[in-house]
């Protein structure tokens, strides 16, 4: 057995290590994540039916919170999705950060536009800022739903395309 042999047999042995630490690691990440977007949906959950028992008023009060916080597990569960991509294939795919990305901006959006009434009265440079930060937040969605839309097309486009079969003319 020569020098390079024993090389490549350390480096394989070390290749299958760290994989298994990075799956391992994948693993509980994804359901430390899982866990959070449980513990989430269930707070959500009982916000909402207490505000449920105690009528209208309180579920209209506490609406935005509550959509809040669903769509916060709607992000930690993009985030788990993304692990176990990252978890199968061994690479990290754009696709699911830009969702959260979006998700993010639009809860963002609603949680402002929500609890601006106040502002626009008493403070009007507060809400030049709140209107300033609306516009950017939207940009920011509206760029990260581009993305998505680029990266879908250009998967079906060149990376689908190499994997079908060619097509023949009758």
């Amino acid at each position: 057995m020569s020098h390079s042999d024993d090389k490549e047999i350390w480096t394989s042995k070390a290749t299958r290590l760290l994989r298994l630490a990075e799956s391992t690691v994948l693993v509980l990440i994804g359901i430390s994540v899982g866990l959070v977007a449980l513990l989430l949906l269930y707070a959500g959950l009982h916000d909402l039916y207490l505000a449920a028992l105690a009528g209208p008023e309180k579920v209209e009060k506490t609406a935005i919170g509550i959509l809040n916080t669903i769509l916060l597990v709607m992000m930690t569960m993009e985030i788990v999705y993304t692990v176990a991509i990252s978890l199968k294939s061994h690479t990290l795919n754009a696709e699911p950060f830009l969702i959260i990305g979006a998700i993010a901006s639009i809860r963002r959006m609603l949680v402002i536009t929500a609890t601006s009434t106040e502002n626009e009265v008493t403070n009007p440079d507060v809400f030049h800022n709140t209107l300033t930060e609306l516009g950017l937040l939207a940009a920011t969605g509206l760029t990260m739903t581009v993305a998505i839309c680029i990266l879908r097309f250009s998967q079906r486009k060149y990376v689908d395309a190499v994997d079908a079969p060619p097509r023949t003319i009758p």
